[in-house]
């Protein structure tokens, strides 16, 4: 490695250590300011405030990885996202997938982990923006088509977790019920992290060899009303789910 290489690696490694100990600590000082804001903001505007200040945050997040040179991206199709009714979902590569798509979709609702509540980093922004849990399958799914009734666009991520490199997607069904019983529109999103970091296996701090590039690709609406008329709900969700799988798979064997 020559010294501009190591000076280069040095200059990242610092800007990751930063950048990611600045989120934990915004996080935690959203946490406070949240019931403050709650006080300034009436009741029925108090969700919708705290998820589009999330939403900003991470964009300016998002740009500020891109300046100080840990990351870059590219994003097809961002038009397509945002619309009220909306369920999207997404693969799952690496750790900064949440913070990458919710930048894209102003005031934006999401299934999230259970365990995000007892974290005290992310705990106050998470609970005044109303995202939904997944501790528990059944609330989930009456939380996720009751959010969708009312106009929220949803974000799922149907791994549940991080992707692991080199072996085959698995989508838990969850999604695609919601799908069947509630969205109006199906919208799939491909994320992509090249060279791959921050996966489930990997360390934050832990940087790749250059900066990465994350992409973000939109692709064809899915119409959940084609799989409602023909079958029963569960049969229906079983075979949207399949189809899905089909889908990430061929996506992502393409690259």
């Amino acid at each position: 490695m020559s010294l501009a290489q190591k000076i280069n690696t040095l200059q990242r490694q610092i800007a990751t250590v930063i950048t990611f100990s600045c989120f934990g600590i915004g996080g935690a000082l959203l946490g406070l300011l949240f019931p403050v804001l709650n006080r300034l903001t009436p009741k029925a505007q108090r969700q919708t405030r705290a998820r589009q200040i999330i939403h900003r945050i991470f964009a300016y997040f998002m740009r500020w990885m891109r300046f100080v040179g840990i990351l870059h991206w590219q994003i097809e199709g961002q038009d397509r996202l945002g619309r009220p009714g909306q369920l999207v979902i997404a693969n799952h590569p690496s750790l900064l997938d949440v913070v990458f798509i919710m930048a894209q979709i102003d005031a934006p609702n999401c299934v999230v982990k259970g365990s995000l509540w007892r974290n005290p980093c992310v705990a106050g922004p998470v609970a005044a923006a109303g995202f939904i849990p997944n501790d528990s399958n059944e609330h989930m799914i009456q939380a996720s088509v009751a959010a969708l009734a009312q106009g929220d666009c949803l974000i799922i991520f149907p791994e549940g977790t991080r992707s692991t490199p080199g072996q085959s997607l698995q989508l838990h069904r969850g999604a695609a019920t919601i799908a069947i019983k509630g969205a109006k529109i199906l919208t799939p999103v491909v994320i992509t992290v090249s060279p791959s970091t921050l996966t489930k296996q990997e360390k934050w701090y832990k940087i790749p060899p250059r900066r990465f590039v994350m992409t973000l690709r939109v692709l064809d609406d899915i119409d959940p009303s084609a799989y409602r008329r023909t079958n029963s709900d569960p049969i229906a969700a079983r075979r949207l789910n399949r189809d899905l799988i089909d889908l990430y798979t061929q996506e992502l064997n393409r690259g």
